[in-house]
């Protein structure tokens, strides 16, 4: 998809792989890609008035989230930060974003029918969380006029609409979470919701806010 951009390829075109070889997740982490999941992406060309790409992720997330929720319930279901959804606080789906040129480019990777084995943390698919996994055709093509509604208020209504919906879909203000910075610092508080660019406030013991525009988060 970022050569497609590279090339001239319009807003709104969708690239979905069966498989990969070569499948990563964020800081280049390697993402098992068997058949039966959903590895896609698509690409928003930037608009000189429109609001901060960075905020992108959270638009992305909302429309996973919606579709997620009309097969397992909106109760299980749970966004997590950065980019992350979580069925039963075990780890669904993954989101990367990538800027190229004046194109962003929104990868979704979504465990429909199987989900790696001895990892270090939680992961799930909708098929272990007891719903009929999806043809991955059809769930991208869901996904798609599902992102294109919330691209659209994204556009029309500002970031903050899109922020105030992640924001009710994520873990509650106040839950402890431990987060590693790129470099790896790590830090414990509590979660105080995003700033205006969808960075993590993080209230410290000492009450003081720390802003994380990037790394890990893990739910205490």
């Amino acid at each position: 998809m970022a050569a497609l951009a590279r090339a001239g390829a319009p807003e709104g075109d969708w690239l979905r792989a069966g498989t990969q070889s070569g499948g990563r997740g964020r800081h280049g982490r390697l993402w098992v890609s068997p058949p039966g999941n959903l590895y896609a992406s698509t690409l928003v060309r930037l608009r000189p008035v429109d609001p901060p790409p960075a905020t992108l992720a959270l638009a992305a997330a909302v429309a996973l989230d919606e579709l997620v929720a009309a097969y397992v319930g909106e109760e299980r279901v749970a966004i997590k930060w950065p980019n992350d959804l979580l069925v039963d606080g075990a780890k669904l789906s993954g989101i990367l974003l990538e800027g190229v040129g004046d194109a962003v480019v929104i990868g979704f990777g979504v465990n429909l029918a199987h989900c790696p084995e001895g990892l270090d943390r939680a992961v799930t698919s909708l098929a272990a969380a007891g719903a009929e996994p999806p043809d991955p055709a059809l769930f991208v093509r869901d996904l798609a006029d599902a992102f294109g509604r919330w691209l659209a208020r994204w556009r029309g209504e500002g970031a903050a609409v899109i922020r105030s919906r992640w924001l009710r879909r994520a873990h509650r203000p106040g839950t402890p979470l431990a987060t590693t910075a790129p470099d790896g610092t790590r830090l414990e508080g509590l979660f105080d919701g995003l700033d205006p660019s969808g960075a993590l406030r993080l209230r410290l013991a000492d009450g003081r806010v720390h802003v994380m525009h990037a790394g890990d988060l893990d739910l205490l």
